[in-house]
């Protein structure tokens, strides 16, 4: 006769399943929501009211959807309203900065590439002195850097156009992304480095046939960071360009801010959308890959 065990009926064994109203639950998921309404309710009320007429807007009722949806403030936003002397609205702006972020954006990240590249795998003479010396520079506040800059950029010739914005965002955007890529390289396994040199291949034939192809996350996170950053850029803007070739940012304060006729809100609204809509898109479609750049080294070392 099989004998059975006292323990053998005792029931389920495991914690305890935890309540979905518990009191942590509530507390977390309360302060989600605040946080979550706190920067939804800002970008609500821009949608709405540049769908409304000024008659509109002039009631006074800023949460309320449009009555009578119109996208002329869309239209004159992007083509009509005036900055001082000129009315093109924020499309000469947006292809300014179009024209200034492709190449710091290109430039910025295959300097630094190569720079991380190096000091993870190839180790010179003063290599840790030249890394801490650039790290330092991505701590100086950029404001100490302005009047310095526009000598350099006054004696080469090239102060007040695009190509010296340019060599700005590049320089600047240099510190953090060598960091980055660095970190990077350096948590790939050695073996591979050594594997390659065994067989003979040289420096920019590791970087091009081994580091590059496996480093597509990190390369994400770069171009995320630039492209946001360059783009929202305010303070270079206005300092080293001028009337003919300030970004999209400067375009839109100074249509904000103008002083001339009346206040249009709902313009501005539209025209504070349209300037955000690129490192939106940006990040609504390339998030989930910036996280997986960041989990896949991107801050270690």
């Amino acid at each position: 006769m099989v004998e059975t065990t006292s323990h053998s009926f005792t029931g389920p064994h495991g914690p305890k399943p935890k309540k979905a109203l518990s009191r942590r639950n509530i507390f977390l998921y309360g302060t989600l929501f605040v946080v979550t309404l706190y920067y939804a309710l800002p970008l609500y009320i821009m949608i709405v009211t540049s769908l409304k007429g000024m008659p509109e807007i002039r009631l006074g009722n800023i949460f309320a959807p449009p009555l009578e949806v119109t996208f002329e403030p869309w239209v004159k936003a992007w083509s009509q309203a005036c900055t001082g002397l000129t009315c093109d609205g924020l499309s000469t702006g947006f292809w300014n900065s179009v024209r200034i972020t492709i190449p710091s954006v290109i430039l910025s990240i295959i300097i630094a590439s190569v720079n991380g590249y190096a000091l993870a795998n190839w180790k010179f003479k003063g290599a840790n002195v030249f890394f801490t010396i650039l790290i330092f520079g991505a701590f100086i506040p950029y404001q100490v850097m302005l009047y310095p800059i526009v000598i350099m950029l006054r004696e080469i010739g090239l102060y007040g156009s695009l190509t010296g914005l340019v060599i700005v965002h590049t320089v600047f955007g240099m510190p953090i992304l060598t960091l980055l890529f660095r970190n990077y390289f350096s948590s790939l396994p050695e073996e591979l480095f050594k594997a390659a040199r065994v067989d003979g291949a040289g420096f920019w034939g590791i970087y091009f046939r081994i580091m590059v192809p496996m480093s597509l996350p990190i390369f994400t996170v770069a171009v995320i960071l630039q492209v946001t950053g360059i783009w929202n850029d305010f303070l270079f803007g206005v300092v080293y360009t001028g009337p003919d070739s300030y970004p999209m940012t400067v375009s839109l304060n100074n249509i904000v801010n103008s002083t001339q006729g009346v206040k249009e809100y709902n313009v501005n609204m539209a025209a504070t959308i349209i300037t955000g809509l690129v490192p939106l898109t940006i990040y609504f479609v390339s998030g989930k890959l910036f996280v997986r750049g960041i989990a896949a080294g991107a801050v270690k070392g």
